[in-house]
């Protein structure tokens, strides 16, 4: 199945002014990073005093999801698994526009979703999965609050999911996503691309690897073979990159941006930055500083740093292979509007259905229906350092007692997705194959 979305986008590296700006987001990562920095800074003394006294600029700057909702006190009160969404979006706010050439000759239509992606986190044991939904994806949208309050946008029962961030915010992007899959979302962010290119320099750039030469004049992004560390416009570049990879769908964009989270993933936990104060401290502040310019924007839920910590602490040692991305799968369209994407929701229940029974996931399918990327080859954890306790030694005065056989723990089954359903593990190392 190929569902490539056409549109495209461009920013200032782009020279081709016709195509709107279509950027994917590192923010999945970047999100789970601050919260990792939570953690590490938490235990700083006076950065712990900082951050948390930043975080009620942080709170001031959120946004309401649903106001009806209790925002959960502790992680241990969310039921089921928690659900955090994350979306890019194509302003052209600020320095945003000197970015983008849709902006400089005013093509543009509202701030959209240009990427948008689920981040599942598990009950215990914990398992991450995080869903990345095509942006030209036909779904309906529901009636969502206007931002001035003076009422509702009307429901539309079929329009690309890239709108519903134009018609309603973030909460409107929400709400449409949850109705899409009949989950509950506590948690949700947006970023912009100023914040993407500080947080991936605050991070210290990401590890990617490509499989061939790479010279794309819609961004401008220009790799040799081989592997590469991309920090900043660059790191931007490779994740907006559509025509240079793969069979130039949005899939091949997909596939490319989780190739980069999956690499960054390995970083966030490894400690290079888990273990560099300095590192965590930048990665914290500059996030709190994304959010005070307006290229960071948290739920208000997400802003409460006590939930923050606690969502750190359950992903920061998920076993690299219980750490998997997918695409939400599609279907193209027929008559008008047949370069759209429609859901394909037989496929799509089976992976809804696995994440809320807890059971661990299984790909059967390609890593990109796009032929964005390659696997290469497998990633593994570092051991765990020895410790310097000292092992007791046998008493002699004592006979040995018979100790009865450990009982081995129960192996869970993994539910085998729709091969329809493409996607990587943490656990893969991919690499991005040029356009041909």
């Amino acid at each position: 199945m190929s569902s490539a979305v056409r549109p495209q986008g461009r920013d200032t590296v782009a020279r081709h002014g016709r195509l709107r700006s279509r950027h994917p987001l590192v923010t999945v990562l970047v999100i789970l990073g601050v919260l990792l920095a939570v953690v590490g800074v938490s235990a700083g003394g006076v950065g712990a005093f900082a951050l948390w006294n930043a975080a009620q600029t942080v709170g001031d700057n959120a946004v309401v999801l649903d106001p009806d909702e209790v925002i959960p006190p502790s992680l241990g009160a969310i039921e089921g698994g928690v659900n955090l969404l994350v979306t890019g979006t194509d302003s052209c706010d600020g320095p945003n526009a000197a970015l983008s050439g849709a902006c400089q000759n005013g093509d543009t239509e509202g701030e959209r979703n240009d990427v948008t992606m689920l981040v599942h986190i598990s009950d215990e044991p914990r398992r991450v999965t995080v869903v990345s939904f095509p942006r030209d994806m036909i779904v309906p949208i529901p009636a969502c609050p206007r931002e001035d309050g003076s009422g509702d946008y009307s429901a539309m029962s079929a329009q690309m999911l890239n709108a519903s961030y134009m018609y309603g915010g973030l909460p409107c992007t929400v709400k449409t996503i949850e109705e899409l899959t009949g989950i509950d979302i506590q948690f949700a962010a947006s970023i912009r691309w100023t914040g993407v290119i500080n947080m991936s320099d605050a991070i210290g750039g990401v590890d990617v690897c490509v499989a061939g030469e790479i010279n794309d004049p819609h961004t401008g992004l220009q790799l040799t073979e081989g592997a590469h560390t991309l920090e900043g416009a660059q790191a931007l570049q490779f994740l907006r990159i559509r025509h240079g990879i793969g069979d130039g769908s949005d899939l091949g964009r997909i596939s490319n941006q989780q190739q980069f989270m999956s690499s960054m993933v390995r970083k966030l936990q490894s400690d290079g930055v888990l273990a560099n104060p300095p590192v965590l401290f930048n990665l914290a502040t500059t996030a709190i500083s994304q959010v005070t310019q307006g290229q960071l924007t948290l739920s208000q839920s997400l802003a409460n740093p006590t939930l923050m910590a606690q969502i750190a602490m359950a992903v920061k040692d998920v076993p690299y292979e219980d750490i998997v991305f997918v695409q939400y799968p599609t279907r193209y369209g027929s008559g008008p509007g047949a370069d759209r994407v429609l859901p394909v929701t037989d496929a799509a229940d089976v992976l809804f259905a696995a994440l809320a029974a807890n059971q661990p996931l299984n790909l059967t399918g390609d890593a990109s229906q796009g032929d964005g990327v390659e696997v290469t080859g497998e990633a593994t954890k570092p051991a765990a350092e020895p410790t310097d306790a000292a092992t007791p030694e046998p008493s002699d005065s004592a006979a040995p007692e018979a100790s009865a056989p450990e009982t081995p723990a129960p192996t869970e089954t993994r539910v085998d997705l729709p091969s329809n359903i493409a996607g990587q593990t943490a656990a893969q190392v991919t690499c991005t194959v040029p356009q041909q």
